[in-house]
């Protein structure tokens, strides 16, 4: 063997880490709202969206594709879930529990 596959299967995985990592959301077809699927290395975003449209909706299910840059998005730290999410427990009228719905209101 003359290594060359090694070689370029280490090439191939130092150009990925160069590479952005970018968040695939898709929308299906009976779907009104994008869900994340997936990540994807890309140099771009027109690269980005070609390449998650051909790994993520190979089927035909996505009718919309957003890639965003993993590095754009900022997440709260589950570790802090009580403290972050706290403040909007004590705004009990935000939650519709204690108001009587009428008989006649079927669906809501």
């Amino acid at each position: 063997m003359s290594g060359r596959g090694d070689q370029s299967g280490a090439e191939a995985a130092l150009r990925r880490q160069q590479w952005p990592l970018w968040e695939v959301f898709v929308r299906p077809k009976r779907g009104l709202s994008h869900n994340h699927v997936g990540s994807i290395h890309a140099p771009d975003a027109a690269m980005a969206l070609r390449n998650a449209r051909d790994v993520y909706t190979r089927r035909g299910e996505g009718v919309s594709i957003w890639v965003v840059p993993a590095a754009a998005i900022t997440a709260s730290s589950p570790e802090e879930k009580d403290a972050f999410f706290d403040p909007a427990a004590d705004k009990i009228y935000r939650h519709p529990t204690f108001y009587d719905i009428p008989t006649e209101v079927r669906h809501l």
